[in-house]
């Protein structure tokens, strides 16, 4: 029998990067939540894809929270290149 009391979803805090202050619920796998996590969020109208790494978990009134941090080595860039902004008429 499976424990009922296990809520299947988890609390991701987004600690910093461009999703700073921000929160999304996510699954829980196998019970844990995912020490990796990558988010497609649009910047600047940009969709870029960003990269998180568990850094902290806790337990709130029996719902687990987890904070992340932003992985900029992996992310795509947050700010657009000078040479694509003349694209969109922003440049020279």
């Amino acid at each position: 029998m499976s424990d009922a009391r296990q809520d299947p979803e988890y609390i991701v805090e987004y600690a910093d990067g461009p999703l700073v202050g921000q929160t999304d619920r996510r699954f829980l796998v196998d019970g844990k939540p995912d020490e990796r996590i990558g988010v497609i969020a649009a910047v600047e109208g940009l969709e870029s894809t960003f990269w998180y790494v568990a850094a902290d978990r806790r337990e709130v009134e029996g719902q687990i929270h987890v904070t992340y941090r932003f992985d900029q080595p992996d992310s795509d860039p947050v700010a657009a290149d000078k040479e694509d902004e003349s694209i969109f008429g922003f440049g020279a």
